[in-house]
């Protein structure tokens, strides 16, 4: 799939998907700068784009490949790509791997995980595939037992491992509680998660040798997002846009207006140039950033936005946690709501703030707060799995009158989800 100009994309959308058509209907016959465009709201896009009398596709789904995203299993989210548009993006992404230190003849394992419709381990697979570097796929993947995945690096000497960062620790510490290593592993090729110092102690632990890199940025829903920039092994949450498939913009959190200067944070946008069956045009990716130089140069991730939320390898909507707090809160106790993601003793831990009116009863609203936590764990089953298996601390609500309520103190309005993780 060639990529396409901008006005020729908005034309195309405007002219074949109701959802588009809908959104740009104030707008001029013609338009040339994004600027020209809204910003797509997430809530009306997936409302939007359904399995059935889908507003958002631009033809029937009759050839394609389709990924699940976060979401609800009440309401689950899929993304769809042609066989042209699959090709086209993982090429490119392949190609930005070899800015992560991907060399010819790197025997590459990949542990990022498949099946359920989820996207990870086909497309790390695929990008390899189509990496403009001869490589050796070892197609692991990151459900297979800790002890026959390492008989398999050993067996074939990977030079590099793929995987989120939780998989690779999980890796790491059962070979640093057995006293062995694999000094032979060149780069830790991470993804889907940041990567902090702890985490990074015990890599070094477990693989002597090797130096953690960022394998590039995206999102089934968003596509292409960043490419890794090489010599930026001291902040790998530096990336560059994919030019020319991708369009990064970072707006103004309180006026959404584009942000050009370095080091002022906003959320990050994005427009993919060459998907046209599923557009993606203006779409929040769902994480802040900030340009380390000129605007569309090289630009550093800062976390999650309020559309969403990265607990561990677990992503969680803003909707999943008001509609786990407004199914148990049949008597209006709660005022407001944060999401604050914290990290101690190694691991990412969600807490769920609530805000009530003075004079609750204690037991009351412990009650309350077991039924809140099962039904968020009830909508996002990977989350308790992600408990059982060590990734992540178990869900915590923390009560707190509004006015403990953080907001933005430009704007007054409340700040949906806070993000207490350290940076580096």
């Amino acid at each position: 799939m060639p990529v396409q100009q901008f006005s020729d994309l908005v034309r195309f959308a405007r002219d074949s998907s109701p959802f588009y058509a809908d959104l740009y209907a104030d707008l001029p016959p013609h338009v040339s700068r994004i600027t020209d465009v809204p910003v797509v709201d997430q809530d009306r896009f997936w409302a939007a784009n359904t399995l059935h009398d889908n507003r958002v596709l631009t033809a029937p789904l009759g050839e394609a490949v389709v990924f699940k995203t976060g979401g609800t299993t009440g309401t689950p989210r899929f993304s769809c790509y042609t066989r042209e548009e699959w090709q086209e993006f993982v090429t490119a992404f392949g190609a930005g791997m070899v800015d992560a230190g991907l060399r010819p003849g790197h025997r590459v394992a990949d542990l990022f995980y498949a099946g359920e419709l989820y996207a990870s381990f086909l497309f790390i697979l695929d990008s390899l595939a189509h990496a403009p570097v001869a490589n050796v796929r070892l197609p692991i993947g990151g459900g297979a037992p800790l002890e026959s995945t390492v008989t398999t690096l050993e067996d074939f000497a990977a030079h590099v491992v793929a995987g989120t960062p939780t998989t690779l620790c999980r890796l790491a510490e059962h070979l640093t509680s057995s006293g062995r290593q694999l000094p032979g592993v060149e780069f830790l090729f991470f993804g889907g998660e940041a990567l902090f110092a702890d985490q990074r102690r015990l890599l070094s632990a477990a693989f002597p040798g090797a130096t953690p890199r960022s394998l590039g940025y995206a999102s089934v829903d968003g596509g292409l997002l960043g490419r890794p920039v090489p010599g930026t092994d001291d902040d790998p949450r530096t990336h560059r846009p994919f030019t020319p498939h991708t369009l990064v913009e970072i707006l103004d959190e309180t006026t959404g207006e584009p942000i050009r200067e370095p080091g002022r944070p906003g959320r990050v946008v994005v427009t993919q140039l060459f998907r046209r069956l599923m557009p993606v045009i203006r779409y929040p990716a769902g994480d802040r950033a900030e340009w380390t130089g000129t605007e569309g140069g090289a630009f550093r991730i800062l976390g999650r936005a309020e559309e969403g939320v990265r607990v561990g390898p677990v992503s969680l909507y803003w909707q999943d946690a008001t509609d786990a707090v407004a199914e148990a809160d049949t008597d209006g106790r709660v005022t407001g709501m944060q999401l604050v993601v914290r990290r101690w003793d190694g691991r990412d831990g969600l807490v769920l703030r609530l805000a009530t009116a003075p004079g609750q009863d204690p037991a009351g609203l412990e009650v309350f707060a077991k039924e809140v936590v099962t039904g968020l764990n009830t909508a996002r089953p990977l989350y308790p799995d992600s408990v059982a298996a060590g990734f992540v601390h178990p869900l915590r609500v923390e009560w707190a009158r509004h006015r403990d309520l953080v907001v933005n103190p430009r704007s007054g309005k409340l700040v949906r989800v806070i993000d207490e993780r350290p940076t580096a």
